[in-house]
């Protein structure tokens, strides 16, 4: 087993969306966002993508509304294809499998394209002001969404890095701007347990900048999105519960999965985990 190979995927896999805050006064989202993702956590892709429909049409300009759209393109592909069932961040030969997985072409051709209309319209703003933390914030998520596609369904984790390295360091921007964007502690947090998850000679050709590979602070900064999270709660969670599997903690992962099914009650996925989690600890069985 490549066990450092497994952990720079999953290391990827912590990009997949990007920070934002849980109140802050330079960043004020339209509610369709919220409902978008909303939607999303629910794994009603369609309905995240009517909503997006009308924010979009409203505010074409936004880069935000088409950063969000290209993640429900991600997350419909991800869960279409089983890569989202923790059988599959569980089990290392799974996740560094070279085989290439079968991507819908048609989602694929929508994806990309929206992520181009995310980084073209964040960079226009950005380019006028560098601060603009709506800019920075779909810059963040259509790095993560690009990155995930890469690794996990065109199965090239390695050559994606430099995804990783961009969407850490808009986060970093974002900190750096206001320490209580909570949500910018995802891509930080998970990059800090995955790098001090890697071999000290892997670690040495992985540079992040400001990014130590501490696992126990890693963990940390996903606990505290977990906690005060916006957008990415949900999300700190599903990753924590990845994580407390790989930390042999079943408890607290099935605690995350029934928070998850209870506010998410449409979605199947969070239900499945929580009833095959269950029912390994009721067996003893070991992880």
């Amino acid at each position: 087993m490549d066990s450092s190979r497994a952990a720079a995927c999953l290391l990827i896999c912590g990009t997949l969306a990007a920070p934002q805050a849980k109140a802050n006064p330079g960043f004020a989202p339209a509610p369709e966002i919220d409902q978008a993702f909303t939607r999303l956590y629910n794994f009603d892709f369609s309905g995240s993508h009517a909503v997006l429909d009308q924010h979009i049409a409203a505010n074409p300009s936004d880069p935000l509304g088409f950063a969000v759209r290209a993640s429900a393109y991600l997350f419909h592909e991800l869960d279409r294809l089983g890569i989202l069932e923790g059988e599959f961040f569980a089990d290392d030969k799974r996740l560094i499998d070279k085989k290439k997985l079968k991507p819908d072409p048609d989602v694929r051709a929508k994806f990309f394209a929206t992520v181009d209309a995310a980084q073209t319209r964040a960079l226009a703003v950005i380019k006028s002001d560098p601060d603009d933390r709506n800019a920075l914030f779909a810059l963040c998520i259509a790095s993560g969404v690009v990155t995930d596609y890469v690794a996990l369904i065109e199965k090239k984790q390695f050559g994606s890095l430099s995804h990783v390295k961009k969407s850490t360091q808009y986060a970093q921007r974002l900190l750096k701007l206001d320490p209580q964007f909570y949500d910018a502690y995802l891509t930080t947090g998970l990059t800090e347990y995955l790098i001090g998850s890697l071999p000290f000679f892997v670690r040495w050709f992985i540079r992040i900048d400001h990014v130590e590979g501490d696992k126990d602070q890693g963990i940390r900064n996903l606990e505290l999105v977990a906690r005060e999270g916006r957008y990415l709660k949900p999300f700190a969670k599903v990753l924590l519960a990845m994580v407390y599997l790989r930390e042999k903690r079943p408890l607290d992962t099935q605690r995350l999965l029934v928070e998850l099914s209870g506010a998410y009650p449409e979605n199947k996925l969070f239900r499945k985990e929580l009833a095959k989690v269950t029912a390994k600890i009721g067996s003893g069985g070991g992880y």
